[in-house]
């Protein structure tokens, strides 16, 4: 199999580049960049080619630039699968409620558990897929969906709003959705659930918006108390629209008289599938 350094060049022949016009385009990105880690020496360049030396992530940067080569593309030649990087992520559980981080790539691969195998010949429920997680996590986990929403996951520890959102689930944030409505609902399932910043870290529950206070308020079945903020101290993400979560009550939930303290959030897409047992 062609090896990664090989691949660079073969790039680098057909664009009728010479060593010295690398190095020379390597330096001027290096100045403009004002760090001298994105420039490629001739020698440095010859091993990345010749002996399989691994570039620095600010080499490989400028190559990709120089060569007009995707970033995704280039690592995955040296076996690093941008691809698989947010299902890689949930393989470490966490306690804590939090947002999965991960840029929209346009390809989102879900890891399927060890013992599992698909027969695509015999009748199932899509496998271990709709086993797991339901139709929902399905249009939660593509492509589509992570170019424009945020993703947050409720904490393996986070019982405020059992049942409706159980440990563990992730949820679709939509972040237009930040008007903490007043009205609208008739009853708990129709009743938005937003999903909150405050300093200490993020929760998620059912909102009422006063003058100067916002009331985050648990599910009355999590037996925790509901927490008032100053308006200047928590901001709304955006509400929940969708959920994906394990349909097996793997454990059970202990007593609780506190809120559970969350995690943390960025923009763009994001998705994880829990692994088994938790």
């Amino acid at each position: 199999m062609e090896r990664a350094g090989e691949k660079l060049k073969h790039v680098r022949e057909r664009l009728k580049l010479t060593y010295r016009d690398v190095e020379k385009a390597s330096q001027q990105l290096a100045q403009r960049r004002a760090n001298d880690e994105f420039a490629v020496a001739l020698s440095r360049l010859a091993d990345i080619e010749n002996k399989g030396t691994v570039p620095t992530i600010f080499r490989l940067y400028s190559l990709c630039a120089i060569y007009r080569l995707s970033m995704e593309e280039v690592l995955g030649w040296y076996g690093v699968p941008i691809e698989q990087l947010p299902a890689e992520a949930v393989l470490t559980p966490l306690n804590e409620t939090h947002a999965v981080e991960f840029a929209a790539t346009g390809r989102v691969t879900v890891p399927e558990p060890a013992d599992s195998e698909i027969d695509l010949n015999s009748t199932t429920f899509l496998s271990h897929v709709i086993r797991r997680w339901g139709m929902t996590g399905l249009s939660l986990l593509n492509g589509r969906d992570l170019r424009r929403h945020r993703y947050g996951f409720i904490g393996l520890e986070d019982w405020s709003m059992y049942p409706l959102l159980h440990p563990g689930s992730l949820v679709l944030i939509d972040e237009s959705r930040r008007r903490i409505a007043t009205d609208g609902w008739t009853h708990e399932l129709d009743r938005p659930i937003y999903f909150l910043e405050h300093r200490d870290g993020y929760r998620c529950g059912w909102c009422t918006a006063y003058e100067d206070r916002i009331l985050v308020q648990p599910h009355p079945s999590s037996l925790q108390k509901p927490g008032w903020y100053p308006a200047g101290e928590i901001d709304v993400i955006g509400q929940v629209t969708g959920v994906a979560m394990l349909l097996e009550q793997s454990k059970r939930r202990r007593a609780r008289s506190g809120a559970t303290p969350t995690a943390s959030l960025n923009p763009q897409g994001r998705v994880g599938v829990p692994p088994d047992g938790q």
